[in-house]
């Protein structure tokens, strides 16, 4: 039932990313283009989802299991450090340059799209990368 569930759950969101246009590089970096030619249209994509989402995570606080079963593990850092900051500046200047970021980047790639494939080889290497030197601070 849980795998079912996620199935369900990744379906619809591709299926919201598609219909959204978010899986167009084009419409994402007419969007971010504030002094150029803007697209606000993804604002309501966002706006959205946070309609969505904010009851969604509102009721899932008051629960100890998700509907599956599962336990909740909230995260409890609220520190706004150099790391969050770091780690911010370079997802957004990926999204910026790229004009995806990682959910329609998945997306885009599962069509055979040459610069999405790239993108998510890329993003995979940046995640072994960071693993790697993740590991060496904390034995060194």
């Amino acid at each position: 039932m849980r795998n079912l569930l996620a199935l369900l759950a990744g379906l619809l969101f591709g299926l919201g990313l598609i219909v959204s246009d978010m899986v167009n590089p084009t419409k994402v970096i007419s969007f971010l283009d504030l002094a150029g030619n803007w697209d606000p249209s993804l604002a309501l994509v966002m706006a959205a989802a946070i309609t969505v989402g904010l009851p969604t995570f509102w009721y899932a606080k008051t629960r100890k299991h998700s509907l599956c079963g599962d336990p909740f593990n909230w995260p409890n850092n609220s520190v706004i450090d150099r790391r969050l900051v770091l780690g911010s500046l370079m997802f957004g200047a990926g999204w910026g340059l790229a004009g995806l970021c990682p959910g329609p980047a998945l997306v885009t790639a599962a069509s055979g799209n040459l610069m999405a494939i790239l993108f998510v080889a890329a993003m995979l290497v940046g995640f072994l990368g960071f693993a790697v030197l993740e590991q060496r601070s904390n034995s060194a």
